[in-house]
């Protein structure tokens, strides 16, 4: 990994990573929608499971493991999420299965 050392206007240094010099970053509405629409993903995911009819999710993971569940938590956890509000909202399924369990 290359890094280059630089200064900013007001002269406080900072690194560049050459990794992230392609990654764009969105900012003001467009991070807001990103946002709504993976915690809306997540949620939609999730929604079916819940409830005295909720159903069971079959998931594959990326080695071939079989999993069936239909606990929150677990799918949650299962799953591969970059978006931070994901993300977000798997640890606090995590921390509301550990304080409550469920």
């Amino acid at each position: 990994m290359s890094a280059m050392y630089t200064t900013d206007e007001h002269g406080r240094p900072f690194i560049i990573v050459r990794e992230q010099e392609k990654k764009a970053r969105t900012t003001g509405i467009e991070a807001t929608k990103a946002h709504i629409m993976a915690a809306k993903t997540v949620a939609n995911i999730v929604r079916t499971s819940l409830g005295p009819r909720g159903l069971d999710k079959i998931l594959i993971s990326p080695d071939g493991d079989i999993t069936i569940s239909n606990d929150g938590a677990t799918i949650m956890s299962q799953m591969a999420i970059e978006n931070q509000i994901g993300k977000l909202l798997v640890e606090l399924s995590k921390s509301q299965d550990d304080e409550i369990g469920d």
